[in-house]
């Protein structure tokens, strides 16, 4: 089977979009799975619906990578969309098309420093997994390249200031996974400029030529198919760097107004918003989809469910959640109430993803800090709010604590060693009271938070003496 390319496509008379030849106009840091299967998608579909005519140069972060894969392959391969949406279940398939190359600067240093100098670049876009942005005081301005993302970057813009006529700076779009991930970058490039005496001139340029945005990045990218052989021989050719992802997609971009008509994306209508503020987008998506995982977890684990999708099939289960998320979340956050339960219809869809097997002992990971950042909060903000605690939100943290107590979990040492002398405390109000007074678990002495510890140990006496399914129920009939 030949492999994926454009003289292949041209044999298998190929009909669908193709960007052949266009000018580079995005340097993208990391070639993994989540850059092509979300921001090349989009800037694929700004090519063909926005007229952006610009192409990708892929720069591969770290010594071992997969460059010699995208050039072999033109920098072509196939997006496997896979979801339920509002339109119902599909299955659809788009050959992407917008990278022209790959560069290896471990290999070809020179390259990696021409793309500064190419005046037609304007994007610089990365994912360099949560510990890509990181400081290292090691890197050398001499070194070819600098071990660490920002070191390679801060290079690659000095090279921009002093070997062009225009001097344009770029904007700089961050993807990690961490909280204000565009200052944290630019902080990391202003100390490595100091390091290297750079000059003021230069420090003064980055500051003010050069855009870090901050985003919130959204989309479950599944990465290569699990039936790659099946799909090779449906598409007629072979392709190493095949992706799949879910239809939903969400990129928030921190930013003033005028950014909006720099960015290609919110021509071709896709879903991207620029806000000044991507904070309260990133608390919608914790409290909401991060927050409805971890609450669902361990009550669905208790009920003997396995992945996200059979649990939400459970009437009972399904019930709880909604109820969790529509009147125990929502109403403690503040953005609109209609942009919130468009979200969360959005996640439930999600949920139901039938193209996922989305494991619950893999979402269970660390569930104490996860319950800690993802549902505390809601938690106080309800009870600050309504005077009251949140019933549905109290039930999942008495299942979880039932869950540690009796299952084999996995989280850091301190907290499996706690429950390993759960069996010491005489009544679930002790072993509740304790564990809640644990600071180091969540950052504060809950236990003072008045009824919370009284609620939760009489839920956790009726998911034991009853068992999941009948405490449920029950439950959901009081509510």
């Amino acid at each position: 089977m030949d492999k994926l390319t454009y003289e292949t496509l041209d044999i298998l008379n190929y009909d669908g979009y193709l960007l052949r030849q266009a000018p580079e106009k995005v340097i993208q840091f990391g070639e993994g799975n989540f850059l092509r299967g979300f921001v090349d998608y989009f800037i694929d579909l700004a090519n063909e619906r926005g007229g952006f005519n610009g192409k990708v140069a892929v720069v591969q972060p770290i010594p071992a990578g997969r460059i010699g894969d995208i050039n072999r392959q033109e920098g072509l391969y196939t997006l496997c969309l896979r979801g339920r949406d509002r339109q119902g279940i599909r299955n659809e398939k788009r050959i992407i098309s917008c990278i022209s190359r790959g560069i290896d600067p471990y290999e070809d240093f020179p390259s990696f420093l021409e793309l500064a100098r190419n005046e037609e670049m304007e994007y610089i876009v990365s994912n360099t997994t949560e510990a890509g942005i990181v400081y290292d005081g090691t890197c050398r301005f001499s070194d070819q390249p600098a071990g660490t993302f920002p070191a390679k970057l801060t290079r690659l813009l000095y090279e921009r200031f002093s070997r062009t006529a225009s001097q344009r700076g770029f904007i700089i779009l961050s993807c990690e996974l961490i909280d204000d991930n565009g200052k944290k970058l630019k902080d990391c490039v202003l100390s490595h400029s100091r390091d290297w005496d750079l000059g003021p001139d230069f420090i003064q340029w980055v500051e003010q030529e050069n855009r870090f945005c901050s985003t919130l990045v959204d989309r479950i990218v599944t990465g290569y198919p699990a039936d790659p052989e099946e799909e090779n021989g449906k598409n007629g050719y072979e392709d190493v760097l095949m992706d799949a992802a879910e239809f939903f997609g969400l990129w928030v971009i921190e930013g003033t107004e005028d950014l909006e008509g720099s960015l290609p994306f919110t021509r071709a209508g896709l879903p991207i918003l620029v806000k000044k503020d991507h904070k309260p987008y990133k608390t919608r998506k914790v409290r909401i989809l991060n927050g409805a995982h971890t609450c669902l977890v361990p009550v669905a684990r208790l009920a003997g469910k396995q992945i996200v999708r059979e649990s939400m099939e459970d009437e009972k289960i399904n019930q709880f959640v909604r109820t969790f998320v529509f009147q125990e979340v929502i109403p403690t956050l503040d953005l609109p109430e209609e942009d919130l339960r468009q979200f969360a219809e959005d996640v439930f869809d999600r949920f139901a993803n039938p193209f996922i097997d989305h494991k619950l002992t893999d979402i269970a990971l660390n569930s104490i800090s996860k319950w800690t950042a993802r549902i505390k909060p809601s938690l106080k903000e309800y009870a600050a709010r309504k005077g009251t605690l949140p019933a549905c939100t109290v039930f999942a943290l008495a299942a979880l604590i039932v869950y540690y107590k009796h299952e084999q979990v996995r989280d850091d040492e301190q907290v499996l060693a706690f429950f390993r002398r759960a069996g010491q405390f005489q009544t679930n109000e002790a072993l509740v009271h304790e564990l809640l007074k644990q600071k180091d678990f969540f950052q504060e002495d809950l236990s003072k938070v008045q009824g919370l510890v009284q609620m939760t140990a009489a839920l956790m006496d009726e998911i034991e003496s009853r068992g999941m399914a009948e405490a449920l129920a029950g439950f959901l009939k009081e509510c």
